[in-house]
This record gives C-alpha cells, sequence and structure tokens, in this order.
C-alpha cells in the first residue's frame, strides 16, 4: 500500500456515499493548489489525466 492509499481511503470513508459535480471537483482542486501552489504541477496532470479518461488518442 502506498501513503497516499491513507488519504484515498480516508475519502472514501467519510464522503464515499457523497454525489459531487466535476464542477464542484474543479472548484476544490483550485482551492488546494491556491492554498499549496507546491502541489500544482501534480494537481494538474490530474485534472488533465481525468479530463483525458475517455480520449481514445491518449
Amino acid at each position: 500500500m502506498y501513503f497516499t492509499d491513507r488519504g484515498i481511503e480516508e475519502l472514501e470513508r467519510r464522503r464515499g456515499d457523497e454525489e459531487v459535480t466535476l464542477a464542484w471537483l474543479g472548484e476544490r482542486l483550485q482551492e488546494f493548489v491556491d492554498i499549496n501552489p507546491e502541489f500544482e504541477v501534480a494537481v494538474e496532470r490530474f485534472a488533465t489525466w481525468l479530463a483525458r479518461l475517455d480520449d481514445p488518442e491518449d
């Protein structure tokens, strides 16, 4: 198990039953980067990966 898995597991445990929009998620990601600018590249890569999941060319 990776260290980050604990955070993912906590997210699932605490908020796993909630439904959110991608707009809400985008706002939270922007808020997170504003507070933690050192994670900008990782968040950008994650958001791009999510955006292109269904793109057959990627």
